[in-house]
C-alpha cells in the first residue's frame, strides 16, 4: 500500500485535470524549489508572524495595499482561523450574533466557543438551479430592529456557488447600529482585479473581510488573509485572537506562498486576469450549445436577491434531465478524467482560476457537449429546500454541553438534535445542535443519502441514526 506522499506523487503524474481548489491548479509554472529548503522557524532576519516588525510586516502591508484595506494579516490556518478570530473579537461571551444560515461551519464553531445566541437570516431558494440565492438587506434590517442586543453580523458572499449579495447595502444598514459587518469572502479573493468580477467586500464597506487565497488564486492550501477597516473593530483584540487561533509555529513556506501570490498580482495581475477573462468568456459562449445541461449565467441577476455573480464558478445544472449532479460528476471523473469541485443532487460545481489552461477548458467543453447529447429531457418540478427554517430550542453551546443518546433518524420527528448534519462540501448545516428535527429535514437527508451525496456530522457513519438531547 502506498503512503500519502507516494499516492500524491503518483496522482500528480496522471492526466486528471483540476476544476477544483487550490487555485494554483498544481501548475508546473510555479517556481518554488524543494519545500524542505524553505522550511524554517523564527530565526534571525525572518521576523515573527505574531509580533511582526520586519519582513513579515512589510509583506502584510503589501497585501493591504493591493486590496486597498487599512490593515491585512496573513493567515496560515485557513479562513477558519480568520472567522474564529473575527467573531471572537467582535462579540462578548454570551452575546448575540446575526448570521446567515448558509455560513460555513467555522462560524457555528465560533458561536459555540463564545457561547453566543445565534439569530439567522436566510438566503432565498432558487427554483431553476437549486442553489442558495442572496440575502435580503431589508430582512437584515428587520432582524436588527427586533434584536437590539446583536453585537455583530456575519454573512457569506460570495457563496460556494458564486452567489453575491448586496454587501454595500447590508453594510450601510448594519453600520447604523454601530456594529461590525464580517464578510466571509473566502471564495472571492479574486474579486476587484477585473471588472468581469464583482467588487470585493472591502470596497463595499465591510469591517472585516476574510479571503482564502488558496481557493481561487495561486497560493498553497491553508493560506488566507484577513482585512480590517473602519473604526468599529478593536484591532488589538483581533490581533490577540489571531495569535490564539493560529499556530505558534507558522509555516514560512505558507507565508512565502502568500507573499509570492501578492507579488504576482502586483506585477502580472492585469495580464493574468485579462487572459483569464478571455478564456472564461469563450468557454461560457461555447456552452450555449448545450440543450439539456445548463450553465448558471447572468439570467439569475436581480432574482432571488442575487445582486451579482462570480462567473469564475461553473455551475452545471442537471435539472430536468435523466441524470443527477452526482452522476454527471462521476462521468466527468471516470471517463474524462476531469476532477470537479463538488456535486449536489442537481448540479456540479467546477472552480476556475487564473492558472487554468485552454486545454483544460477544451477538455471540459468537449466532455459536456458529448454528455449533453446522451441526456434526455425529463420534467422535474421537485423543489429542493436548501434552507429549512430552524426551530431553535437551545443554543448551540447549551446543546453541546448536554448528554445525548442515539436515536433512529426516521423516528426522530419532534426530538432535539444533539449534533450537526451537513453536506460536505461546503459544510453548511442542515441542522445544528439544539434545533428540532422535522419531517422535512428527514426527507431531505434521506434524499441526499439516496443520491450518494456526502453527509457528515452524524456520529453514526451510516447516517441512519442521530444523536438527540436527553
Amino acid at each position: 500500500m502506498m503512503n500519502l506522499y507516494e499516492r500524491l506523487k503518483s496522482y500528480s503524474e496522471l492526466d486528471y485535470y483540476p476544476f477544483h481548489m487550490p487555485g494554483h491548479k498544481r501548475s508546473k509554472e510555479n517556481h518554488f524549489i524543494n519545500p524542505f529548503c524553505l522550511d524554517i522557524t523564527e530565526i534571525d532576519n525572518f521576523d515573527n508572524l505574531h509580533h511582526s516588525e520586519g519582513i513579515l510586516l512589510e509583506a502584510q502591508k503589501r497585501a493591504a495595499h493591493l486590496y486597498q484595506s487599512k490593515e491585512s494579516y496573513f493567515i496560515i490556518n485557513g479562513s477558519t482561523a480568520g472567522l474564529l478570530s473575527a467573531i471572537s473579537a467582535c462579540t462578548s461571551k454570551g452575546g448575540s450574533i446575526l448570521m446567515a444560515r448558509n455560513c460555513h461551519k467555522a462560524v457555528y464553531n465560533a458561536v459555540f466557543l463564545n457561547e453566543l445566541k445565534n439569530i439567522y437570516t436566510y438566503p432565498q431558494n432558487t427554483d431553476k438551479y437549486c442553489v442558495n440565492g442572496g440575502l435580503n438587506p431589508e430582512k437584515v434590517k428587520q432582524l436588527l430592529i427586533s434584536n437590539q442586543n446583536i453585537q455583530a453580523v456575519v454573512i457569506t458572499s460570495p457563496t460556494y456557488d458564486g452567489i453575491v449579495s448586496n454587501v454595500k447595502e447590508i453594510a450601510n444598514i448594519v453600520h447604523k447600529y454601530n456594529i461590525p459587518l464580517i464578510v466571509d469572502e473566502a471564495h472571492g479573493a479574486h474579486f476587484g482585479f477585473h471588472s468581469y468580477f464583482p467588487e470585493n467586500a472591502i470596497k463595499n464597506g465591510a469591517d472585516i473581510v476574510i479571503h482564502s487565497l488558496h481557493k481561487t488564486l495561486p497560493s498553497l492550501t491553508q493560506t488566507a488573509l484577513i482585512h480590517v477597516n473602519g473604526t468599529i473593530v478593536d484591532r488589538d483584540r483581533l490581533r490577540r485572537y489571531l495569535s490564539i487561533y493560529q499556530t505558534s509555529s507558522p509555516s514560512y513556506l505558507l507565508m512565502a506562498s502568500i507573499d509570492s501570490c501578492i507579488n504576482l498580482l502586483q506585477t502580472e495581475g492585469k495580464d493574468l486576469f485579462d487572459n483569464y477573462v478571455k478564456k472564461l468568456n469563450q468557454f461560457r459562449e461555447e456552452m450555449s450549445v448545450l440543450t439539456k445541461l445548463k450553465l448558471l449565467d447572468d439570467s439569475v441577476l436581480g432574482k432571488y436577491d442575487i445582486y451579482d455573480l462570480d462567473r469564475s464558478k461553473l455551475i452545471i445544472s442537471t435539472k430536468n434531465t435523466d441524470i443527477t449532479g452526482k452522476e454527471l460528476y462521476n462521468r466527468l471523473l471516470e471517463k474524462y478524467h476531469l476532477q470537479m469541485e463538488m456535486a449536489t443532487s442537481n448540479y456540479v460545481l467546477g472552480m476556475t482560476s487564473v492558472m487554468d489552461t485552454e486545454i483544460g477548458y477544451e477538455r471540459l467543453k468537449s466532455a459536456l457537449i458529448e454528455i449533453d447529447k446522451t441526456c434526455n429531457y425529463v420534467e422535474n418540478n421537485e423543489k429542493i429546500n436548501l434552507n429549512l427554517e430552524a426551530k431553535i430550542c437551545y443554543t448551540i453551546t447549551e446543546s453541546l454541553k448536554r448528554t445525548t443518546k442515539e436515536h433512529s433518524l426516521n423516528d426522530s420527528i419532534g426530538k432535539v438534535s444533539g449534533e450537526y448534519v451537513y453536506l460536505y462540501p461546503p459544510g453548511i448545516p442542515l441542522i445544528a445542535p439544539g434545533e428540532e428535527i422535522t419531517y422535512e429535514l428527514i426527507i431531505e437527508i434521506n434524499k441526499y443519502k439516496k443520491m450518494g451525496l456526502t453527509i457528515e456530522g452524524m456520529k453514526d457513519i451510516t447516517n441512519n441514526k442521530i444523536q438527540i438531547l436527553t
